[in-house]
């Protein structure tokens, strides 16, 4: 039976509403905080991509500056103050700045061995290159209350792709401000193919590198609009309104199907890549569940280490759960992927916590950490459903978190994580649930939860009951709406 809301749900509900809207103004008040020193950085690169040069005009002295990368320093081929012309020696890769500080550096960066760094990208065609930051990048910290303005200079027919925001009005000038830096953001000189791509509440910034492969960018250009809008299925909108979107194509790989890998970075904004198969058909893109599952992530801020496993069973429950509503899997077939994930997270390192497995980085145990978060996803999507009377569901609340408090700018722990989800709901539900699993060795018991929502086991097979408690909560969850799912059909034909 169905526990609806006690009587007083409209004082919970009008709590709900000062708790987002007390969010939302944290974030604001984040925001403006930013804008109270801006540094100017003009960066320009030569048509060949040989060379990269950065004049740094600073908002104040700036006694300290570096790059991420520790191998930043054997790509600097020269370093200048702006207004005496005076060489800046370093010292273990750190530039030696006056101790009253500097206000404007020139430098210089060897860009053509820069592009090399990374051995991903050494195969592109030499038209275009990607060459991370955080070897060519040299800045002060980036705190709430500072932000970098980055306008770049280009010769004819060279183009840039960063993550960073775009400043509107003012062409190829971007603004950089504190992210949590998960990993290298990645920055795209030369010639490329870049598109935007409208999709429910977001416009996705998509750059398709080049290599030898000939690649139909139109088809994989629907592949990602297509996957974006299943994402949009969860709460009406994309999660992010305007991220970086990477393809790379890569040399054949018989076993790695059509998208081999995929991961978002958030480092001064968020984007996602792809590294994919040119050579295979699109049917095989529009089937693959590599890009539902990375665009997923960006529903959730970037949590720390030891709980990564939050953040990975999310995004599994929702790339089936997405994939399910939008009609590329049959709904019987989603919940077989879901009972099979969920079997191989109880059977991995039973003697383990969610926190020990993801703290830990024990490969053996990969299974707990990608399907122990998607059984606490699941169990808080039925129990919202249940005690709201189908009002509230994981969808609503990810969309609360999304407008106020993504895309985020900082690490988060799981607890708060769930806490704020929790204050954007009537009842607890998400803290119960990590209080209870999340140090406990062993794996979130949904044996029972399965066979209230109507999944009947048979030799490892899902079959629905006729008859269930939960029936119409499982049909809410996985299944197909034709209105919403709209956007498939016409890719029938690839």
């Amino acid at each position: 039976m169905r526990k609806t809301i006690s009587t007083n749900s409209s004082n919970k509900s009008g709590n709900i509403g000062l708790a987002i809207a007390w969010l939302c103004l944290a974030s604001l008040q984040a925001h403006a905080d930013t804008k109270a020193e801006l540094h100017h950085y003009t960066i320009s690169v030569d048509y060949a991509l040989s060379r990269l040069w950065v004049e740094a005009r600073f908002a104040s002295p700036i006694d300290s500056i570096a790059a991420r990368s520790r191998d930043a320093g054997k790509y600097l081929l020269d370093v200048r103050s702006c207004d005496q012309d005076q060489t800046i020696r370093m010292r273990n890769r750190r530039m030696m700045l006056p101790a009253s500080g500097i206000r404007c550096i020139n430098y210089t960066v060897d860009l053509a061995r820069a592009a090399r760094h990374d051995k991903n990208y050494r195969d592109l065609d030499p038209g275009n290159i990607i060459v991370s930051p955080s070897i060519w990048l040299w800045r002060p910290e980036i705190t709430r209350r500072s932000e970098i303005r980055a306008r770049f200079r280009l010769p004819h027919d060279v183009l840039v792709s960063v993550p960073w925001k775009p400043v509107r009005g003012a062409p190829d000038t971007y603004r950089l401000s504190r992210s949590p830096e998960s990993s290298n953001a990645q920055v795209i000189f030369g010639n490329f193919d870049y598109e935007e791509v409208k999709v429910p509440g977001a416009t996705l910034r998509v750059s398709l590198v080049k290599n030898a492969s000939v690649t139909d960018k139109q088809a994989i250009l629907d592949w990602l609009r297509v996957t974006a809008t299943d994402v949009s299925l969860a709460y009406g909108r994309f999660p992010n309104p305007s991220p970086q979107v990477v393809v790379v194509p890569i040399a054949s790989n018989r076993d790695g199907g059509a998208v081999p890998f995929g991961r978002v970075i958030r480092d001064g904004g968020e984007t996602v890549q792809f590294f994919i198969n040119p050579e295979r058909p699109i049917v095989e893109f529009l089937d693959d569940w590599t890009a539902t599952h990375e665009f997923s992530h960006l529903m959730l801020p970037y949590l720390d280490k030891r709980h990564r496993w939050v953040s990975e069973g999310f995004a599994q429950y929702y790339q089936n759960v997405l994939l399910a509503r939008s009609g590329a899997y049959d709904e019987r077939y989603a919940w077989q992927k879901i009972y099979e994930g969920l079997e191989r997270g109880r059977k991995s390192r039973p003697e383990l916590s969610p926190n020990e497995a993801a703290e830990g980085g024990i490969r053996t145990g990969l299974m707990k950490v990608y399907w122990s978060g998607a059984a606490i996803a699941l169990m808080a999507d039925v129990r919202l459903r249940q005690q709201s009377g189908g009002s509230q569901s994981l969808d609503h609340v990810l969309g609360r978190l999304q407008q106020c408090c993504l895309p985020g700018d900082r690490v988060w722990s799981g607890t708060e994580f769930f806490e704020t989800l929790d204050s954007l709901i009537d009842e607890p539900v998400f803290m119960p649930l990590y209080r209870r699993y999340a140090d406990t060795a062993g794996f979130p018991d949904t044996t029972d939860l399965l066979t209230e929502l109507g999944l009947s086991i048979s030799d490892g097979e899902v079959s629905f009951r006729r008859k269930s408690a939960l029936a119409d909560i499982r049909t809410a969850i996985t299944g197909a709406n034709a209105e919403s799912a709209s956007h498939r059909p016409q890719l029938a034909a690839f």
